[in-house]
């Protein structure tokens, strides 16, 4: 069995985190949310994987690499635009052959994983399995109608739902799907529609059965959905504090400090997490904050927040909270008067103050 990982969206509601970095590597508890779909991939046996790759591939391959890291062996498939989940299938043909997948979507998070839906899809001998996930706006989501155990229609952001159950971002099929996926045509929006796909196995006769998940799924493509998955994540971590802790430092609960890091004057009341190379400094870090390797928190407050890489913040007077903070950040007070909020801001950034 593969598995086949989709990373070649533009990641617009993560703007403008992703203009410069791909949506799939923004991190999760310090580890990029890509790395926990290949991470169960693995852990569900499926170690023959393929990850479609748009502009930001270069960024994926330094990451993943080989796939070796993971205990997979990954094979990279360019896709020229976006042009929908089922292109996505369209242009593994070669690599995936004749061989069931799993098709994943590279920023969905599953936090229990995925082994026991592969295993029932394993042996039960279905033409394609779908994912569900019951949510209080199906009109918003692809949803499916089942009968008897089976799915029996499947409709696109419906006006009025048949179901409350979404279809998320995790499916299996066997090798009939490449003939329905090479007689698609575009949809409205010029793409190769997953619940086109599903609906012409279920039009042919093929077996399409559902399993529901019960436990924490999140599509994090909107910087909510990180938080909450950033939640999700830290709630699990053992403490392990290897870093540098003076004696003038408070830490509380499950908290990680990285070998490299150091904490002075400051208190972490967990869960939270704090990357290699971080420096915290007459700071206080807040529940469900994960900060990136080789930042500066120095006279600040933080909570239920993500800062990336190298970023730093400094003397900022209000608590930071709520916040997806990116690469190469710096939020400082400025000591110039006449005081003044000073903003370079990209694209769709959004910015609340005092």
């Amino acid at each position: 069995m593969k598995g086949l990982v989709l990373s070649g969206g533009l990641g617009t509601r993560l703007r403008p985190l992703t203009y410069t970095g791909a949506k799939q590597l923004v991190p999760i508890a310090n580890k990029p949310v890509l790395f926990y779909a290949l991470e169960d991939l693995v852990e569900a046996g499926v170690t023959d994987i393929g990850i479609v790759v748009g502009d930001t591939q270069a960024q994926i391959r330094d990451a993943v690499g080989d796939g070796s890291q993971f205990g997979a062996r990954v094979t990279y498939l360019p896709q020229d635009a976006p042009r929908g989940i089922a292109h996505g299938i369209l242009i593994a043909r070669e690599f995936l052959g004749d061989d069931p997948f799993v098709l994943f979507l590279g920023d969905n998070f599953l936090r229990e994983g995925i082994v026991p839906f592969v295993e029932a899809f394993r042996r039960g001998g279905a033409n394609a399995q779908i994912l569900l996930y019951r949510v209080r706006t199906p009109q918003d989501f692809g949803v499916a109608e089942l009968r008897d155990g089976e799915v029996v229609r499947v409709v696109e952001k419906p006006k009025d739902p048949p179901s409350d159950l979404a279809v998320i971002g995790i499916y299996m099929f066997d090798r009939h799907v490449h003939q329905i996926v090479e007689e698609l045509r575009p949809s409205g929006r010029g793409e190769l529609e997953i619940t086109d796909t599903i609906q012409g196995l279920i039009d042919q006769g093929k077996r399409v059965v559902p399993q529901i998940v019960s436990g924490w799924w999140i599509d994090t493509g909107k910087k909510d959905d990180m938080l909450e998955a950033n939640r999700l994540i830290l709630e699990t971590l053992d403490r392990d504090v290897a870093g540098t802790v003076d004696g003038d430092s408070q830490v509380h609960g499950k908290v990680v400090v990285a070998a490299t890091a150091s904490v002075h004057n400051s208190v972490i009341r967990g869960p939270a997490i704090i990357g290699p190379g971080t420096r915290l400094r007459d700071a206080y870090i807040g529940p469900f904050t994960s900060i990136d390797h080789d930042c500066v928190v120095e006279a600040c407050e933080i909570e239920h927040s993500i800062v990336l890489e190298s970023s730093r913040l400094v003397d900022v007077p209000g608590r930071i909270e709520d916040s997806l903070i990116g690469r190469n950040v710096e939020i400082v007070r400025s000591p110039h008067k006449p005081k003044a909020y000073k903003l370079m801001l990209g694209d769709f950034s959004r910015v609340e103050v005092l």
